[in-house]
């Protein structure tokens, strides 16, 4: 009898959650399929499906070139953190040498260093070496931006990768890097999608660097072409509802597709014996 009051009670609390989680989500979308001479965004059902407001807010507010540049710049942030994250972190994990433990808390200061007290800074070091108004502007401060979680997170999971397993693979004859791509990687899945994940999300919502980096339309990413969309159509609010759903849309993409495995790592973090 307790367990299953219990369980009710669990379930009551998530179901509010859940409620409380979904809710700005339905005003968003009740607002984007709604009447554009609507000024008051709510949660009521919208008379029909207005289509018509993604393709106007699509066409009126260029997000086909920001996407373009938001996909160009996460991919390539996303790519290059994964494979130095994923050697740095074997390095610090598993092999032993001298100075690891002091090289490896100078990446950990990199998750302490506000994001505020470096961009101007860069911002002067790029427009010396003629970056800004670049996808370099964006794409290397970002990258080492997230080198600092990536490494962290991964060293952990090497850290508690089972001992046994490596030993079995020197033993065979295995390399180092044969170890590492061949045998851990592969184990770690979770906490490689975990990480790509979370380094997803944050490049593609990166707001402050585009902002300071880049001053030509070309190379806005998604989050600036929306402030901009935003500055213009005010008070169009079916339109920046459109707009906001067209950007956060692909977010919900990669995480319904790793969600399985993003969970595994953020539970587990790591394969133990």
């Amino acid at each position: 009898m307790t367990g299953r009051i219990e369980r009710s009670v669990t379930y009551g609390i998530l179901a509010l959650f859940t409620v409380i989680s979904l809710t700005p989500v339905v005003g968003i979308l009740s607002t984007a399929f709604g009447p554009r001479s609507s000024l008051n965004p709510g949660f009521s059902l919208p008379d029909g499906i207005n289509w018509g407001n993604f393709a106007d807010a699509w066409t009126r507010g260029h997000f086909g070139t920001y996407l373009t540049n938001s996909v160009l710049v996460t991919v390539v942030v996303v790519v290059v953190t994964s494979v130095l994250a994923v050697l740095a972190a074997y390095a610090f994990g598993v092999m032993r040498f001298p100075g690891s433990n002091v090289l490896f808390y100078l990446f950990v200061i990199g998750l302490t260093l506000p994001q505020e007290a470096l961009v101007v800074p860069l911002y002067f070091d790029l427009r010396y070496w003629e970056l800004t108004d670049t996808y370099w502007a964006l794409i290397l401060p970002q990258t080492a931006q997230s080198l600092a979680f990536g490494v962290f997170w991964m060293r952990a999971y090497f850290r508690n990768s089972p001992r046994s397993v490596i030993e079995a693979a020197r033993i065979d004859g295995a390399s180092s890097w044969s170890t590492l791509w061949r045998v851990l990687v592969p184990m770690g899945r979770p906490a490689v999608s975990t990480m790509v994940v979370i380094v997803f999300m944050w490049t593609w919502n990166e707001f402050l660097m585009a902002l300071v980096m880049v001053s030509d339309e070309a190379h806005r990413t998604v989050p600036l072409g929306l402030a901009f969309f935003q500055g213009r159509h005010s008070s169009e609010t079916a339109l920046l509802a459109a707009a906001s759903v067209l950007i956060a849309l692909p977010v919900v993409v990669v995480y319904v597709a790793l969600q399985r495995r993003f969970i595994e790592g953020m539970l587990s973090g790591a394969v133990k014996e």
